[in-house]
C-alpha cells in the first residue's frame, strides 16, 4: 500500500484494496526463463549440449538492492510497470488498467479485459521490448480535475475515474509514455524508456484479483513482473524465487500433513492444525512458555470474547470496528470477538488495587484473536482471521522503562536464536505529529528505547514521527535462510490504555499515578511464524522442533520386534520415534525421506545380534552402525539440547 501511495495516482486507494485471489488464475510462472532456455535449446540446430551446460551453470548470489537503497530501481520498476501496462493495451484494445505500483521485488498491474480474453505474457514481452527500443520520454503534465475528468471520459475507462474521484489533492498529475499512452500517476519514472534493459525486466505471472479488494467487485487480471538494475540481479533474483517456491509453507504443509485451511467447510483463514503440525507447535509453546516462566513472566488466560463496553472503552469500537467480527447479542448484553488481548490484560490489572512496590507485572499469554480479512486478503498461515499473539504485557514505573525494554530485547533475541534466526533488521518509530500523552513522559519513553538499543549493540534506523499515537515503539524484522525479511516482533510503549482504562498504582508518596504500559510479541502471529519456519526450513526442521525424529525400519518382520524394543526405550527418554514396516526397504527409506525424517534406523538380525543401529540422517548421510545406548542419548540430548544430532 506505501507504494502504492508514492507511486500511480491511480494506486492511492492502496495495494490491498484490490487483493490478490489465490488460485484464481495460475498464469505463466516464470515465463522468461523458460524461454531463455528453449532459445538455448535451439542454437544451432542441436542445442543439447549448449542447453546442459547452460543449465548446469550455477547462479552467482549477488548483491541485490531494495527500492528503499536505489531511488533508480524504484524508477525502473514504476516505469516497467507502465510500459508493461501500455504493452497489453496495444495488444489487447479492449483492456482497462487499474492500478499499477512498484512492490518490494518488481510491479504488478491490474486489468480488466475482455471476456475470454487470454493474456500472452510472451506477447506482452516482446512489446514491451519495443517499447523500450523506442527511447519514448516519459513526461509529467499537472490538470485539473475537470480536465482529468473529459480526458478519462472520452478514453472510456470508468475505473481511471473512480479512482479520480479517490484523490484528494490537486492539481492532477499524468504520467505520458510517448505521444499515445498515458495514466494518472504521481511518479517518479526515468526520463525515457530507453533506460530501461529489456534484460533485466521479465514478466513472472498472471493472478486473479477483486478490484478494491471486494468479492462484489469486478474479477480483474493481474501481471506481476520484475525488474532489476543488471541481468546479473535478475538471474539471481529468479533463483531465489524458484527457491521460494519449493519452501512455500501451503505446499508443504501439506505435503507434510501439518495443516489446512478447509474453506467450504469452516470458511476461509481459520486454521486447522493436524497431529503432525499440533505437536509441533505445542513444541513450540512449550519452549515459549519456559523462556518466560524463566525471565520473569506470570502466565494468564483470557476469554475470547467481550461485552461491546470493553470495546467502546479502550477504542477499538470507534477505530477498529472494521477489523471486527459481527456482534453477538446474548440476554439482552452485546459481545463481541476480541480482535486484541491487550483489554483483557488491563481488566486483569484492575481487579486489585496495586502499588508501586509490585511493579514491574510481566503478564504473557498466547491468547487466539479474531479478526475480519477479506477474503482476497487472506493468503496461507501469513494471513487469516483466527491466529494466536504471543503477547505480553508489561506494567512498570518510569523509571523501569529502560531496563525492561533492554530486557524484552534479551529475551527476544535468546528465543528467535533457537529458532535459528539471528539476522534482524531494527526500526525505531518516534512520535507522531497528533499524539496523547505528556512530552516528558514521551522523551523518557523514546531515550528508554534508544537506550536499550544501545546497549544490545544493535543497528536500526529511526523512523521520525512513525509511532503509533499513543506511543514509541521498536519493530524487529527477521532474516530468513534465503534473504528474506519477516516483520515478527514488536516492542510498543502505550500511554493511551492506561488513560481510557483509568489504570493506576499508589506511589511511595500515597499519590495514585498511571503505570506505563508496554505491549510486546516476539513471534507476533504464532500461524504466522509457523508458516515462515517451514519456509526457513522448507520442512527440513531441527530435531527438538520435528513432530517425527526418528523412524526405525526393519528390514524384515522377524527384525519387527527389536525394533519396537528398541522404539519403547528412545520413547522413554522423550524422542518422538516410530517404526515402518509393510513395504520394501527402499521404499521404506524413500518415504521417511519425503517425510523428512531427521534421523532414520534401519534394524536387521545382524543388528540385533551387536544391540546396534545402522543410522542415517537428512543432515550428514550414512553414520553406519551405533549402539542402541549411544543413539539414544545422542538423539534425548538432541531433543532436549536444541543442537544437532
Amino acid at each position: 500500500a506505501g507504494a502504492g501511495r508514492r507511486g500511480c495516482a491511480a494506486t492511492a486507494s492502496g495495494d490491498a484494496e484490490t487483493a490478490v485471489v489465490e488460485g484464481a488464475q495460475q498464469g505463466q510462472r516464470g515465463e522468461q526463463r523458460k524461454q531463455g532456455k528453449k532459445q538455448q535449446g535451439s542454437k544451432g540446430g542441436k542445442g543439447g549440449k549448449a542447453a546442459a551446460e547452460a543449465e548446469a551453470k550455477p547462479v552467482v548470489p549477488v548483491e541485490l538492492p531494495t527500492n528503499e537503497s536505489s531511488d533508480r530501481l524504484l524508477r525502473l520498476r514504476h516505469t516497467s510497470s507502465h510500459v508493461m501496462a501500455m504493452a497489453v493495451q496495444k495488444l489487447y484494445p479492449g483492456a482497462q488498467v487499474t492500478i499499477g505500483p512498484w512492490i518490494d521485488n518488481g510491479f504488478y498491474y491490474d486489468f480488466d479485459v475482455p471476456e475470454g480474453t487470454e493474456l500472452n505474457l510472451k506477447k506482452i514481452k516482446k512489446r514491451m521490448d519495443r517499447i523500450i527500443a523506442q527511447k519514448l520520454p516519459l513526461v509529467r503534465e499537472e490538470v485539473s480535475r475537470e480536465e482529468a475528468r473529459a480526458r478519462i471520459t472520452a478514453l472510456g475507462e470508468p475505473y481511471k475515474l473512480e479512482i479520480l474521484d479517490s484523490i484528494e489533492s490537486e492539481p492532477i498529475t499524468i504520467y505520458h509514455c510517448g505521444d499515445e499512452w498515458w495514466d494518472l500517476c504521481a511518479g517518479p519514472h526515468v526520463e525515457h524508456t530507453g533506460e530501461l534493459n529489456k534484460h533485466t525486466i521479465a514478466l513472472e505471472s498472471t493472478a486473479g484479483a477483486y478490484w478494491r479488494g471486494d468479492a462484489d467487485k469486478a474479477m480483474l487480471t493481474r501481471i506481476y513482473g520484475t525488474a532489476w538494475e543488471t541481468p546479473e540481479q535478475l538471474a539471481y533474483a529468479a533463483h531465489l524465487r524458484e527457491e521460494a517456491a519449493r519452501r512455500d509453507h501451503r505446499a508443504l504443509g501439506k505435503a507434510l500433513d501439518l495443516f489446512s485451511i478447509q474453506q467450504e467447510s469452516a470458511g476461509g483463514g481459520l486454521v486447522f492444525w493436524h497431529p503432525k503440525g499440533a505437536l509441533m507447535r505445542h513444541q513450540i509453546e512449550d519452549y515459549w512458555k519456559q523462556m518466560h516462566f524463566a525471565d520473569g513472566y506470570e502466565l494468564v488466560y483470557t476469554p475470547h470474547v467481550a461485552k461491546l463496553d470493553m470495546w467502546k472503552t479502550s477504542g477499538h469500537f470507534d477505530f477498529y470496528a472494521e477489523n471486527m467480527f459481527d456482534q453477538m447479542a446474548i440476554e439482552d448484553e452485546t459481545y463481541q470477538l476480541r480482535p486484541m488481548n491487550c483489554p483483557f490484560h488491563v481488566a486483569i490489572y484492575k481487579s486489585a488495587p496495586r502499588s508501586y512496590r509490585q511493579l514491574p507485572l510481566r503478564w504473557a499469554e498466547l491468547g487466539t484473536v479474531y479478526r475480519y480479512e477479506k477474503s482476497g486478503t487472506m493468503h496461507g498461515l501469513f494471513r487469516v482471521r483466527g491466529f494466536t499473539q504471543d503477547d505480553a504485557h508489561i506494567f512498570c514505573l518510569p523509571e523501569q522503562i529502560e531496563g525492561e525494554i533492554l530486557r524484552v530485547l534479551n529475551l527476544t533475541e535468546a528465543i528467535l536464536s533457537n529458532f535459528g534466526f539471528e539476522k534482524y533488521e531494527i526500526n525505531l518509530s518516534t512520535r507522531p505529529e497528533k499524539s496523547v500523552g505528556e512530552d516528558a513522559i514521551w522523551e523518557k519513553a523514546t531515550a528508554g528505547l534508544v537506550a536499550a538499543l544501545e546497549a544490545k549493540g544493535w543497528d536500526y534506523v529511526v523512523d521520525e514521527g512513525g509511532g503509533a499515537f499513543y506511543g514509541p515503539k521498536i519493530d524487529l524484522k527477521i532474516q530468513d535462510a534465503i534473504g528474506r525479511k519477516w516483520q515478527c516482533s514488536t516492542i510498543q510503549l502505550d500511554f493511551n490504555l492506561p488513560e481510557r482504562f483509568d489504570m493506576s498504582y499508589v506511589d511511595s508518596t500515597g499519590a495514585k499515578e498511571r503505570p506505563i504500559m508496554i505491549h510486546r510479541a516476539i513471534f507476533g502471529s504464532l500461524e504466522r511464524f509457523f508458516g515462515i519456519l517451514v519456509e526457513n526450513y522448507a520442512g527440513d526442521f531441527p530435531i527438538w522442533m520435528a513432530p517425527e525424529q526418528c523412524r526405525l525400519l526393519p528390514v524384515s518382520d522377524a527384525a519387527a520386534a527389536y525394533a519396537e524394543a528398541v522404539a519403547a526405550k528412545l520413547r522413554a527418554r522423550g524422542v518422538r520415534v516410530s517404526v515402518g514396516g509393510g513395504e520394501r526397504l527402499a521404499k521404506l527409506i524413500r518415504n521417511a525421506e519425503i517425510a523428512k525424517v531427521p534421523v532414520v534406523g534401519v534394524v536387521g538380525a545382524r543388528d540385533e545380534e551387536a544391540g546396534e543401529v545402522s543410522v542415517r540422517t537428512r543432515a550428514d548421510g550414512e553414520l553406519g552402525a551405533l549402539k542402541v545406548d549411544e543413539l539414544v542419548e545422542r538423539l534425548a540430548a538432541a531433543a532436549t539440547s536444541k543442537g544437532a544430532f
